[in-house]
């Protein structure tokens, strides 16, 4: 059963920091994962492999670099929130081992994909609030905290599960109710 919730937490963390960068936590799984350190289901082996290996550190360091100019910063919001929520899905699918097909790929698309996909929508609104506030300028400063962020909490979620749920579940009620006041709360224009 312990090995149930751990697994279920890894998921949850990855999941989390998928919500931030979608490439890093996938990069981190596959290091892992290449390392012996963490055991994938059966369908995502692969990913410890030498190619996939590879292929990830290249596709990280194109994202890092995109996300470093501003327009094309912006112009990714817009693909990134559905592959965020995709991306989730299957990366807590690949790391949960332990539990039933049915469960298991039903918990990871409500649970991986919805937190992989608030936290996402939340730290686009972030970002686009800065970026038309500073002109671009704060962009590099909050595209580096997400790396960094999405990098911390995916390790963070391999060595300390109940750790990383924890701040995903943080993380989760924070970015909530970033969207809800730019989405739900009355505008002050309706004063």
């Amino acid at each position: 059963m312990i090995e149930q919730v751990l697994t279920f937490l890894v998921g949850v963390g990855l999941a989390a920091s998928v919500g931030l960068r979608i490439s890093f936590p996938i990069l981190i799984v596959s290091i892992f994962s290449y390392s012996g350190y963490i055991t994938l289901s059966t369908y995502f082996v692969w990913l410890g492999t030498l190619p996939a290996l590879i292929v990830l550190i290249i596709i990280a360091t194109i994202d890092t670099l995109a996300f470093y100019i501003v327009w094309l910063d912006n112009l990714l919001d817009a693909i990134e929130h559905p592959v965020s929520i995709l991306v989730g899905i299957l990366i807590t699918g690949a790391v949960i081992t332990e539990f039933n097909p049915y469960l298991k790929w039903l918990m990871a698309l409500i649970i991986g994909g919805g937190i992989a996909g608030t936290i996402n929508a939340a730290t686009g609104l972030l970002r686009l609030k800065i970026s038309t506030e500073t002109d671009g300028k704060r962009n590099f400063a909050f595209s580096t905290l997400e790396i960094l962020g999405s990098i911390g909490l995916a390790i963070i979620s391999i060595f300390l599960p109940f750790i990383a749920g924890l701040i995903s579940a943080i993380a989760l009620i924070y970015f909530s109710f970033v969207i809800k006041k730019k989405f739900l709360s009355p505008s002050k224009d309706d004063d």
